[in-house]
């Protein structure tokens, strides 16, 4: 159930380059959720919302398009790998929608690949969670064995394992002499 803002510029691109773009962040941003994109419940579930940014760098006016794109999945389902392939994907994307139009497009695209906390998914006039995700579009891969709720707990919870372990960690580091810790002063 990916969710994308995309803020292009009136104009950055023709009108059949922005679309093949918007087919291909809808493939990025499905595949980059871990979904197989040939899922049809998924790609039903998919949207891509355009906004008309007019964007100012220092300042001033800009001589080059500047994209924005936030990416928003359920909870559990990005990890440092797939935030990094979905920002170099979307990158990508963009320089070969512009076909050299304009200089360095790694410099102008911005990606915020987010997480929506479980439990804060509004929608279908209620609040849907990864397990009823699962469960609408199951399996999300061929690949994937098993019982949707059963499953999209067990992957919330390796998740906030994870998160738990990486906080007790930082807690257990000593902090540096030369810098004080948060709230504190000298």
């Amino acid at each position: 159930m990916p969710f994308m803002d995309a803020y292009i510029p009136e104009g950055a691109l023709s009108q059949t380059a922005e679309r093949e773009l918007i087919g291909k962040l809808s493939d990025l941003l499905i595949e980059h959720e871990g979904v197989d994109p040939a899922n049809e419940t998924v790609r039903r579930m998919t949207w891509v919302s355009i906004h008309r940014p007019e964007v100012y760098v220092g300042g001033g006016p800009t001589r080059s398009p500047r994209y924005r794109f936030i990416c928003q999945v359920p909870e559990g389902q990005y990890d440092d790998e797939r935030r990094l392939a979905i920002s170099a994907g979307i990158t990508k994307a963009v320089a070969d929608a512009e076909d050299g139009a304009y200089p360095m497009p790694e410099a102008r695209v911005s990606v915020f690949p987010l997480e929506v906390p479980d439990g804060t998914w509004g929608a279908m006039g209620g609040i849907i969670r990864l397990p009823d995700i699962y469960e609408i579009a199951w399996p999300p891969r061929p690949d994937m064995v098993g019982e949707p709720r059963e499953t999209a707990e067990q992957v919330l919870a390796e998740r906030r394992r994870a998160q738990g372990e990486a906080v007790l960690a930082a807690a257990s580091e000593p902090t540096s002499p030369q810098t004080p810790a948060r709230g504190r002063t000298r």
